[in-house]
């Protein structure tokens, strides 16, 4: 039984993603040129691996985050002011919301990408 899970994102610069991710208030750091944030009481990782290394791992092509989505990540807030200060700060660190802020199936919360197009939620539940 696995005991451990993990995601591996393809990033176009390294150095560059790291920085968007610290903006955000996340634990960053580098280990074996790869970049390893660490989300949540758990700390549930992250791994930012550059696209050549990233392509080579998975052996197939890489999908253009620009213009398709495979896999949309989630993040709990605790409140919805929580919600609105985390979007200032994607847009101060360099990504985009998508989503603006508001009510979506009982829930609250908005949608954001980071430097190389991944696609966050941000909910409070």
């Amino acid at each position: 039984m696995a005991t451990y899970f993990w995601v591996n994102l393809p990033v176009k610069e390294l150095e560059k993603s790291m920085e968007f991710f610290r903006a955000l208030g996340y634990t960053v750091s580098k280990q074996n040129e790869m970049g390893r944030v660490a989300i949540g009481e758990q700390n549930s990782p992250i791994i930012l691996v550059q696209e050549a290394a990233f392509q080579q791992f998975a052996e197939n092509g890489l999908a253009d985050s620009a213009q398709s989505t495979e896999v949309l990540l989630s993040i709990s807030a605790d409140t919805r002011d929580e919600v609105h200060e985390m979007c200032q700060k994607v847009v101060q660190a360099g990504g985009s919301v998508f989503s603006e802020p508001g009510e979506f199936d009982g829930m609250y919360g908005a949608g954001f990408t980071d430097l190389d197009g991944h696609r966050w939620n941000l909910l409070v539940m």
